[in-house]
């Protein structure tokens, strides 16, 4: 018999097509990003997320690496647009599309790798499923990797951990950073989907050659274990510390007199509502109806007049700081350098008043923010986006700080995390090593209305606060603001556009976490594993098409020499 004629080798059926056709997998796709948005605040139901990956798990398994980039983008727009709702409330709709078009199609790359997964564990008739949940896991690490640093510095909105702040899961974040958290999920729903193939195979009954794999009892043990190890991880703390050490802090959330692009129209307003803020507080005090605190904090753009060439504005600041008797760290707009502004958080003492600005900002209580956002605090090519918007020509470009600053106040190590900076990894673990025990948050919230853009960003401060141990002070001018505690907890929060001042005992922590220590470290790896799945898949498909070409060959050459 020629090898024409042999019975080719047996495929399981489930692995030659797709699970799912297409006339389904279309509005799946898009199910499943709404899903996936879902998960993040404000419904916060964090358990979506498992079954939003779950699905496009599914949806890749047997399907080509064009193929599966198609439905990524249909699941990337659908998590993206309502995700990414807040960013067009006041510029319209296309600032805000184009943004969720270009994020979401940088998050489809997801469904090729995920498809490339599933070919690497189902060869050898599926003895190599064990391998998915790491691998599909790798992958979209890799996609969030990317997403975070390209383009205009990367946007990492939306990554999988944030949606994570009331989960089991979220412990993962003191062990390997944001990307574990995103690993984790990946993979935890990667075993479920293998455990549901497991079972389905075995409903239909096991073929010659194909052992029963060990999926559905690992699916168990994990979903034991992870709430176990989750809760130790809360109640361990950081590496080599006490933890006993407290100071009295307040948060004020002044309010502006209006949402919208233009809130700092009334930019004597907004300072004058932190100052009234402070003041009230200070009243409380000496009436002894609340006890006196060691420092007070107050948002981003809590004075958008510049106190240093301002002595109206820095008169006021001083009376509210002198009444508390406290030392006062806000967020202030400053003129320069040159035609720049600058975003800062500027030092305020008590009689004394501004430390005074220089080189040496840890010192003497300046920190500028290092990251600044494109599109709100400087505009790349203007003249090419001009045209889409005109709103470009209402942003005047910042001017980047240049290092972390660790500020010094009231007994405690401050390091700020200027708004949008939450998102970044390196700035937010630049602060811990640089030797914060504390971390504030300072946030302008007023441009983005009654959105979810809020609750959003306090999430990924609470995930901050488990990756590195520490206390968070979540302090927005019109909310929502809250204390948040080294494991992520919260007690009360402010509600949106009311003024409000928190003050509570937090706890200052200086050990360090493995994700302190470690870094880049897990992301780095998890992408190098992704991309060598990407490159061995490559190699093989090409020796495969190779040796299927030269076995193609011979059996013409055989049936030639046969031919009379």
């Amino acid at each position: 018999m020629t090898a024409l004629a042999a019975p080719a080798p047996e495929v399981p059926r489930d692995v030659s097509r797709p699970l799912v056709p297409w006339t389904v997998a279309v509005p799946l796709a898009v199910v499943s990003g709404v899903l996936l948005d879902a998960a993040f605040p404000s419904v916060g139901a964090w358990g979506l997320a498992y079954v939003a990956v779950a699905v496009v798990l599914l949806l890749a398994r047997g399907r080509g690496v064009v193929a599966s980039y198609g439905y990524g983008v249909l699941f990337g727009l659908g998590f993206m647009v309502p995700q990414l709702q807040w960013s067009g409330i006041y510029v319209g709709a296309v600032p805000w599309l184009a943004l969720a078009t270009l994020e979401g199609l940088l998050l489809a790359l997801v469904l090729p790798g995920f498809a490339v997964a599933w070919r690497l564990a189902d060869r050898s008739g599926g003895r190599l499923l064990w391998t998915l949940p790491v691998t599909a896991g790798a992958v979209w690490v890799a996609s969030e990797a990317l997403r975070s640093r390209w383009p205009f510095d990367g946007f990492g909105w939306g990554r999988l951990a944030f949606s994570q702040a009331d989960s089991p899961l979220v412990f993962l974040a003191a062990l390997g950073g944001v990307p574990l958290v995103g690993f984790g999920v990946v993979a935890l729903a990667a075993v479920g989907v293998c455990s549901v193939l497991e079972v389905r195979r075995l409903l239909v009954g096991p073929r010659p050659g194909r052992p029963v794999r060990a999926t559905v009892p690992f699916v168990a043990l994990a979903l034991l274990l992870l709430p176990a190890a989750s809760g130790a991880q809360r109640n361990a703390g950081t590496l080599d510390e006490a933890t006993d050490t407290t100071v009295r802090v307040a948060a004020v959330q002044g309010d502006v007199p209006r949402a919208g692009l233009d809130f700092n129209a009334q930019r004597r307003a907004v300072l004058d509502n932190h100052v009234t803020g402070t003041l009230d507080l200070a009243a409380r005090i000496e009436a002894g109806e609340e006890e006196p605190v060691d420092l007070v904090l107050w948002p981003e753009n809590a004075s958008d007049i510049d106190p240093l060439t301002n002595d109206d504005a820095a008169t006021e600041i001083g009376r509210a700081t002198d009444a508390v008797a406290a030392p006062v760290l806000l967020g202030a707009v400053l003129q320069g350098p040159g035609e720049n502004i600058t975003n800062a958080m500027l030092l305020w003492d008590p009689q004394t008043g501004y430390r005074g600005r220089s080189d040496d900002q840890a010192e003497n209580g300046y920190y500028a923010k290092q990251a600044i956002a494109p599109f709100a605090e400087y505009i790349p090519y203007r003249d090419f986006f001009r045209r889409f918007s005109p709103f470009v020509d209402q942003v005047t470009d910042f001017a980047p700080g240049e290092r972390a600053a660790v500020l010094e106040m009231g007994g405690a190590l401050v390091g700020p995390a200027i708004c949008f900076e939450v998102v970044d990894d390196d700035v937010v673990r630049r602060q811990v090593l640089a030797g914060a025990d504390l971390l504030v948050v300072p946030t302008n919230n007023a441009t983005f209305g009654l959105t979810d853009e809020n609750v959003q960003q306090l999430a990924m401060s609470r995930v901050r606060a488990v990756e590195h141990g520490r206390s968070v002070v979540h302090i927005s001018n019109v909310g929502t603001s809250a204390l948040v505690a080294p494991d992520g907890s919260t007690g009360r929060r402010t509600a949106l556009f009311e003024p409000d001042v928190l003050v509570d005992a937090v706890q200052l922590r200086s050990g360090r976490t493995p994700a302190t220590v470690l870094g880049a470290a897990p992301e780095l790896a998890l992408t190098g594993v992704a991309l060598l799945l990407v490159l061995g898949h490559g190699v093989v498909s090409v020796r495969r098409d190779g040796a299927a070409a030269a076995e193609h060959a011979g059996d013409d050459d055989d049936e030639s020499e046969q031919q009379p």
